[in-house]
């Protein structure tokens, strides 16, 4: 059942989504070659607690840390530890956060020093195609219009969207109805109505869709070895359009 949010509601989701964004923003800035995973995720905690907030990540079904870092052809999930971030990685960072008993959740992928010139592109053109869906995530359309201009963006780019993972609704629990796919067809799907909270990501691959989990039970990786970039917005669908809470400032896009 999709739970549609009030305003109020929808201020708390925002709190919690403005330190999920500062928490991205920051860690954007100190991933270099050397770093290695676990010190990016014991910054985050560092980081959302000072805030006054709770890592949403931690032992959520079980999940070991704070931070879901997944390097190259790592698509989600991944597990921090000892793993040392080198020239030419990319990697995704995908941060929950908890205040006043409310849910934010964002990811983006960064280049660790130079990257190819395809992890590069695979980056913009996910992120261009998360754009693309929340633009069209807006009332009086339907889910399959935003899970279809991702999809649609990325195919056309030449990439990949992975379909054994998809986003969420979110708000009072992490991960809510409706599930969001990355791929679908325009005119399906649940009806979009103000009140609704959705977390957007799409999961691009440079090679094939398939992918897999390690034995970490945790770690999803692309079946062909080939790269794979995450941007995640948490947004709410309101009367002016659609707000991405993620993204601090943000002016409400206006009705397709």
């Amino acid at each position: 059942m999709i739970s549609l949010k009030t305003p109020d509601q929808v201020a708390k989701i925002r709190e919690s989504c403005i330190i999920v964004a500062e928490t991205l923003e920051a860690i954007g800035r100190i991933i270099e070659p050397g770093i290695t995973t676990s010190e990016l995720d014991r910054w985050v905690v560092d980081f959302i607690k000072s805030r006054g907030a709770v890592p949403a990540f931690k032992g959520y079904r079980g999940f070991p840390a704070n931070a879901c870092v997944s390097v190259n052809e790592e698509v989600v999930h991944g597990i921090p530890g000892d793993r040392t971030l080198l020239e030419g990685d990319i990697v995704s960072v995908d941060v929950g956060a908890k205040k006043n008993g409310y849910f934010g959740d964002g990811a983006a992928t960064f280049p660790v020093g130079e990257i190819s010139d395809e992890a590069q592109r695979l980056m913009e053109v996910t992120e261009l195609a998360l754009m693309k869906g929340i633009e069209r995530a807006v009332v009086g359309n339907h889910l399959g219009d935003v899970s279809h201009a991702i999809q649609n963006c990325v195919e056309g780019a030449g990439f990949s969207v992975v379909r054994d993972l998809v986003g969420h609704g979110i708000g009072i629990q992490m991960h809510e109805d409706p599930q969001v796919p990355n791929y679908g067809s325009v005119g399906f799907g649940p009806l979009l109505v103000e009140g609704m909270v959705l977390a957007i990501e799409p999961m691009v691959t440079a090679g094939g869709w398939e992918v897999q989990t390690l034995a970490d039970n945790w770690t999803v990786v692309t079946k062909d070895g080939s790269l794979a970039a995450h941007f995640e917005h948490t947004v709410a669908i309101c009367d002016e359009g659609v707000e991405i809470l993620t993204q601090p400032g943000s002016r409400a896009l206006r009705r397709s």
